[in-house]
């Protein structure tokens, strides 16, 4: 598998407040592979972005591990997590810097990874994921 695009989208109802995950993964002709999300519990908006991230990942290490892409492009509707991904935006929060730490030593093991803002009409798949799971509780 040459590519695949990991659409993820966190959120929390309340800020912090009860909050839920979730990704999206297509294939490099637009085929869904997987999607997928959890109830995180209380965290703020920011924090449950970051796990949506890190629970895409963990999914990639352990279903394509023989295969794994040598391109993965993320796609989220979370400027802040986007841009400090990229390494244009510090990490100053200390708890965001956990989660941050957690996607890098998650990346170590990928080639190429981009990630881009998209606006949220367009992350419609994975923000539909997490309210249908909010909506559970």
């Amino acid at each position: 598998m040459n590519k695949i695009i990991i659409n993820t989208d966190g959120g929390s109802r309340g800020n912090p407040g009860p909050g839920a995950c979730a990704f999206v993964i297509s294939d490099e002709h637009g085929k869904q592979i997987a999607g997928e999300g959890k109830f995180l519990g209380v965290c703020t908006n920011n924090e449950a972005e970051y796990e949506a991230v890190i629970l895409a990942f963990e999914w990639v290490v352990n279903n394509l591990a023989n295969n794994l892409p040598e391109n993965i492009a993320f796609k989220a509707d979370s400027k802040l997590v986007v841009e400090q991904l990229s390494g244009r935006f510090k990490v100053k929060n200390p708890r965001i810097a956990v989660l941050h730490g957690r996607v890098r030593v998650l990346e170590k093991n990928m080639s190429e990874i981009t990630y881009t803002y998209i606006p949220r009409e367009e992350n419609y798949q994975a923000d539909n994921l997490v309210n249908q799971i909010l909506d559970l509780q």
